[in-house]
């Protein structure tokens, strides 16, 4: 029987060439826009890591300067970042399910077999929790023990592409390396992993928020046993000098990020009395003069307060949908129009013994090949669309760092999205030609 159906659409298609290529392109166009738009806004704009958006919680406390704000367009922001004390005191906290502090760190690797020259690497100074937290993934091992942030011990996990350079892709775990000429043991080597926009740290440190993740990983505290000067963004205020890395402990400069995660609201609500308990010591000791200001942002806040998800890219999220609906009753109405001026061969069909639901199954099996051939256009037209986007950008991806690629999935949702959108739009007119009654047909021919 599907056979069969699958005859009548081709003939029908055969019969009206013109208004069957309208259709194709209308549901094609309106497709193609829906993933260029789609598949840019979530690469762009969306939450990488949404399915722990309501656990995860960056750390936000004012300890600026109670005569400036921070950010003078937006008084009322805090720094993105913390000062060690804070950082420390809070980190020390047993509230959180896990816990992370972090810095940007420059190193460079050496030791590797056959290797001539020590190789320049983007390293972060972070504790165990960072891996649990953000799911990082692994190609081999796994992250450190959280002993080994209290030594600290001297364990590295490497990149993906850092592994490849070094040992050619094999299993590195358990080898040693030389970073800033120590040696350290490699516990793990990261698979792919590059979550877009770089939502843990999106400030200007390596890069920004479309920057690819670092190619080393060290215990946190290794950063303040070798005065490692943290690289990128770090913000000072007050006028005691910051010369040494000791003075840079003490003083008000904020370079380090926090996250939390916090699977309950009572671990939430608790955490967030701890901060301002501390607050309030603080302020009693000189510190802290601005009005209190401390804050856990969820993930998708945290890319909302940073103008990652923007009104503008709702507003085009929403006309590209807005055309692709209107694409969709265009072709409703031709559909219409189509098989009703068909009617009279179904309703010969009708009256040969053919019932409403073979009528209407027949009709369905051909909206589903018009939406089989739309989406097909409209994936190779998005690809186009994509790729044009691309080349306008260029200049801008290569000069931030900005994703280069665009997500696969974004594309999947978005043609998944499309199809059944046009399958349901064809339900009506594939039910309507089935309620014709073959009488009036059947006089007339």
């Amino acid at each position: 029987m599907l056979g069969y159906y699958l005859r009548l659409a081709i003939k029908s298609f055969r019969r009206t060439p013109g208004l069957t290529a309208l259709m194709v392109a209308a549901i094609g166009f309106g497709i193609a826009a829906c993933i260029v738009t789609l598949t840019v806004y979530h690469t762009m704009s969306g939450n990488p890591i949404w399915w722990k958006n309501n656990v995860l919680y960056a750390v936000t406390m004012d300890s600026w300067d109670p005569n400036h704000a921070y950010d003078p367009s937006h008084p009322q922001r805090a720094p993105d970042m913390l000062t060690y004390r804070d950082a420390t005191y809070l980190y020390g906290s047993d509230i959180p399910e896990r816990k992370t502090l972090m810095a940007f760190l420059l190193g460079s690797l050496s030791g590797a077999p056959g290797q001539t020259r020590p190789l320049p690497v983007m390293t972060r100074a972070t504790t165990a929790g960072f891996f649990h937290m953000f799911d990082v993934p692994f190609e081999y091992g796994g992250p450190w023990a959280a002993a080994a942030d209290r030594g600290p011990e001297p364990v590295i996990v490497l990149g993906r592409k850092e592994n490849d350079r070094l040992f050619g892709g094999a299993d590195s775990v358990g080898r040693t390396i030389l970073w800033n000429n120590l040696r350290f043991r490699i516990v793990g080597v990261l698979s792919h992993w590059n979550p877009q926009p770089r939502f843990y740290d999106l400030t200007a440190s390596g890069g920004g928020a479309f920057a690819k993740p670092e190619n080393a990983f060290v215990p946190f505290r290794w950063g303040p046993t070798l005065a490692r000067w943290p690289m990128g963004t770090m913000s000072c205020w007050g006028s005691a000098p910051v010369h040494t890395y000791r003075e840079l402990l003490g003083s008000n400069c904020v370079w380090i990020t926090m996250w939390v995660q916090l699977p309950t609201a009572a671990r939430r609500e608790r955490f967030l009395n701890f901060m301002n308990a501390y607050w309030a010591e603080q302020r009693k000791a000189g510190r802290f003069q601005r009005p209190r200001n401390n804050h856990l942002w969820k993930v998708s806040q945290w890319l909302r307060i940073h103008h990652l998800v923007t009104t503008g890219s709702r507003l085009l999220l929403k006309l590209a949908f807005a055309f692709l609906a209107v694409c969709l009753i265009n072709t409703v109405g031709v559909l219409l129009a189509k098989f009703l001026r068909g009617a009279s061969i179904a309703g010969i069909r009708r009256a040969l013994g053919a019932s409403r639901r073979q009528i209407f199954a027949q009709h369905l099996l051909e909206v589903a090949i018009l939406s089989l051939a739309g989406s097909v256009l409209g994936l190779a037209l998005g690809a186009l669309g994509l790729r044009g986007v691309h080349a306008m950008y260029a200049h801008t991806i290569n000069a931030y760092g900005a994703v280069a690629h665009f997500d696969p999935i974004g594309v999947l949702w978005a043609l998944a999205l499309a199809a059944l959108s046009t399958l349901l739009a064809g339900l009506y007119p594939a039910w309507r030609i089935g309620q014709v009654s073959p009488a009036t047909h059947l006089k007339s021919q």
